[in-house]
């Protein structure tokens, strides 16, 4: 076993294991490490804990000692951002992604560069890109190593990677959550938006990085375990008013809607306690079924607790009053909406009505006006067009 601790350099960041040596750190604490750009600052995210030798990669970089009030950036956060660049490094880091862009176009590389990072000591650029298939850079190296005149090093990522590293605000109005808590990505399938009732147009639910949001991840937890609760869509159910089937489920508040046999078209709500499932999922209703007694089903009712029912003298609270107003004044507009409507197509279609008889009127006398001045039969000649002139 070997006592690690692990810690992180920019917010959001990946957690890197480190041999503390002899010190007793605690998350949180500031500590320089070495790293291959030089001694960094990085912030422990775990203190001292042991692991098993076999799970590490060898060898360990160690720390170098506790970080200083000197050693902190400015204003630092519990997890540090990414180290500003001194002005000596963004003009270097313009320079060499102008060149290594140049010489991308020159060697017709099919490869989107997306940032560069020179060294503290200037004497190593990393190059981030893109790309759909594998690149062979290897002459592009040489041709950057001979014009910056350091070691380069090209390194291809992904485009959630891409995301998270240039960073951004999401539909939410909040940065981008690979930006600012995770660590990993977790894998995202297609089939959490569908458990959880969502719109499965890709332009809603995926991310700026063209992949899945990471966020249908947070609550799936929940909604499958609300699933295991909840009948399916077309199950055959019984409820206190009858046996029928189910129309919709609301997975969130945990009621769903059935369309009871023989009575209204429309259905009743239900909360999930008060249906007993006869038979899951699509198909027809069991031929050897048997509706239970009205004493029976009237046992599935179910009646909210006391602190659950709000009594009728009970005030809302402000928010939901709020909400109740805001939602009584739409409504008051639409209907006010509606029957300026309404009385407008009524002015109109009564204009239109009227010109409509007046032009009745007028007709048999054009009509006349025209059989007077045709034959003596009263049929009307059409007038057959001219031939087209030639040039």
């Amino acid at each position: 076993m070997t006592q690690v601790i692990e810690a992180r350099f920019r917010e959001g960041g990946k957690e890197y294991t480190f041999n503390p040596g002899e010190l007793e750190i605690q998350p949180g604490q500031g500590v320089i490490v070495s790293t291959p750009k030089g001694p960094e600052y990085a912030v422990c995210t775990q203190g001292n804990h042991l692991v098993d030798e076999a799970t590490l990669l060898a060898p360990l970089r160690p720390v170098l000692r506790l970080a200083g009030e000197e050693d902190k950036p400015p204003e630092t956060p519990p997890v540090p951002p990414r180290r500003e660049l001194t002005e000596a490094e963004r003009r270097r880091q313009k320079e060499a992604m102008a060149i290594c862009r140049e010489k991308i176009a020159q060697r017709g590389l099919e490869m989107n560069l997306v940032r560069a990072e020179p060294a503290p000591d200037g004497g190593k650029i990393l190059f981030y890109f893109t790309a759909e298939n594998r690149v062979d850079f290897r002459a592009l190296v040489k041709d950057l190593a001979s014009a910056l005149h350091c070691r380069i090093e090209l390194r291809q990522i992904g485009v959630r990677d891409e995301t998270k590293m240039l960073g951004g605000i999401g539909i939410c109005g909040q940065p981008y959550c690979c930006c600012r808590f995770l660590d990993k990505f977790q894998p995202v399938s297609i089939k959490m938006a569908k458990t959880q009732n969502l719109s499965l147009n890709p332009t809603k639910i995926s991310g700026a990085c063209g992949r899945l949001m990471c966020c249908l991840k947070y609550e799936q937890g929940a909604y499958e375990d609300a699933v295991k609760r909840c009948p399916k869509k077309e199950s055959f159910v019984e409820t206190p008013d009858g046996a029928g089937n189910v129309t919709d489920v609301n997975l969130l508040r945990e009621r769903v809607k059935v369309r009871i046999e023989g009575g209204d078209e429309q259905p009743k709500t239900y909360y999930n306690q008060e249906v007993r499932v006869v038979r899951s999922g699509k198909g027809k209703r069991p031929e050897d079924y048997v509706l239970p007694p009205k004493e029976e089903l009237e046992k599935l009712r179910y009646i909210p607790p006391e602190e659950e029912r709000r009594p009728a003298d009970q005030p809302r609270d402000s928010l939901a009053q709020r909400l109740e107003d805001l939602l009584a004044s739409e409504a008051q507009r639409g209907a006010e909406h509606a029957a300026r409507t309404h009385a407008h197509s009524r002015r109109s279609g009564g204009q239109g009505g009227k010109g409509q008889a007046k032009g009745q009127t007028q007709q048999p006398k054009a009509q006349g006006g025209q059989n007077h001045a045709g034959n003596s039969g009263g049929h009307h000649r059409r007038r057959r067009p001219h031939p087209p002139k030639e040039n």
